[in-house]
């Protein structure tokens, strides 16, 4: 389980360190911050997938993502007596992101590239890397280092190897340096964080691929846009845990259950509620019903992974379905690692009732991104 989450010069969030639970609560108000802590995390799962360039491009570049305040806050600052104003810098530029568990731990270095070296000057370079085993990067606990374009891996017997002398500055050392004989740890690392899943906005829309008929198969993860919702339902009923399934939709919905209709290779979403005479198709659904179904067939996976973030999964949903939905969070939290971020002041309540929840408070103070009435934990990043 990752227990820490360290991000650093990436948009509001200047410098924040968080204690991460089996179930963790992202929650303040408008413009806090709940978004871009969202973003982070999703930039580093696009590490494991070797996109981390790529996405950061898609945001406006490493330039248009860093914290665009001064690299510190003198005490005057912070007590209004002297203007927000840049300081002699002490470090170089960079974006850091970072996590750490009991087993292991992970964190990256992206800065600027040399000015006038190349037409991708826009592209960030990956200055450093480092893998170790435990919470907080030491000398003695490190696996894996990358500074530049050289990677050293250590060995069984404690010592050091050369694994990479010119590993190109948009390469990570985890998609080019993972072997299940020489860095099975990284190897490891990487299959984790491939894993994880993010669900945000899922489309309810008229157009939605999930109210139409789409080809069935066998479907243990929800896509991230819900499209295969019919299949998702239907492997949860064959090799899932369909009693549970069938308890979360009545648990919303008294009286109600679902099913899966087939016509030749497609599958579709049908629903049977009180007092209705004919099963509604998916067609037919409201934007809230549809969602909590999708929500349904996401936290009920057949197949859990070891993290699933969930991104404001309120939106749509009337708040009668709240309590619903944060017993099925909960009931989730138990198989795999959740972190939720919403505003939602009832869900967000009703799931820090459960005592192995954390609820992590953001605010903005000077534009900076903060967590309120807080002690981050200790944190140590990788040297370029």
């Amino acid at each position: 389980m990752m227990t820490t989450l360290a991000i650093s010069g990436y948009r509001s969030l200047r410098d924040i360190r968080v204690s991460l639970a089996g179930l963790t609560i992202v929650t303040g108000a408008n413009g806090s911050g709940k978004s871009s802590l969202y973003r982070a995390l999703k930039l580093l799962a696009e590490i494991a997938q070797g996109r981390i360039v790529q996405s950061l491009a898609a945001e406006g570049g490493l330039q248009s993502t860093l914290w665009a305040g001064p690299e510190a806050f003198s005490r005057a600052m912070k007590a209004g007596s002297q203007p927000v104003q840049g300081l002699v810098r002490k470090n170089p530029i960079s974006l850091k992101l970072g996590f750490s568990g009991a087993d292991y731990g992970y964190a990256i270095d992206l800065g600027l590239p040399s000015p006038g070296s190349s037409r991708f000057s826009t592209d960030p370079h990956i200055k450093a890397e480092s893998l170790w085993t435990g919470e907080r990067l030491g000398r003695a606990n490190a696996f894996a280092l990358r500074n530049g374009p050289s990677v050293r891996i250590r060995d069984g017997n404690g010592e050091w190897r050369q694994a990479h002398q010119n590993l190109a500055s948009f390469d990570s050392m985890m998609t080019h340096c993972s072997d299940p004989r020489e860095a099975i740890e990284l190897l490891v690392l990487r299959e984790r964080m491939r894993d994880w899943r993010f669900y945000d906005h899922m489309r309810t829309d008229p157009e939605a691929p999930a109210r139409k008929p789409q080809v069935g198969t066998y479907t243990p993860v929800l896509a991230s846009d819900g499209a295969d919702l019919a299949a998702a339902v239907q492997t949860i009923v064959e090799i899932g845990d369909g009693g549970q399934m069938n308890d979360a939709i009545a648990d919303a919905f008294p009286g109600g259950h679902v099913a899966v209709t087939t016509t030749g290779a497609y599958f579709e979403i049908e629903m049977r509620q009180h007092g209705l005479l004919r099963p509604l198709t998916a067609s037919e659904l409201s934007d809230g019903t549809l969602r909590y179904l999708l929500l349904v067939a996401a936290l009920l996976s057949p197949r859990p992974p070891a993290l699933m973030i969930l991104n404001e999964p309120e939106t749509s949903l009337h708040p009668d379905l709240l309590p619903a939905l944060a017993r099925l969070i909960v009931q989730a939290s138990k198989r795999t690692q959740m972190i939720v971020v919403s505003h939602a002041k009832a869900l967000v309540s009703a799931l820090d009732a459960d005592p192995d929840s954390r609820q992590i408070v953001l605010e903005k103070t000077l534009g900076e991104t903060v967590v309120q009435d807080y002690e981050p934990p200790s944190w140590t990043w990788p040297s370029r």
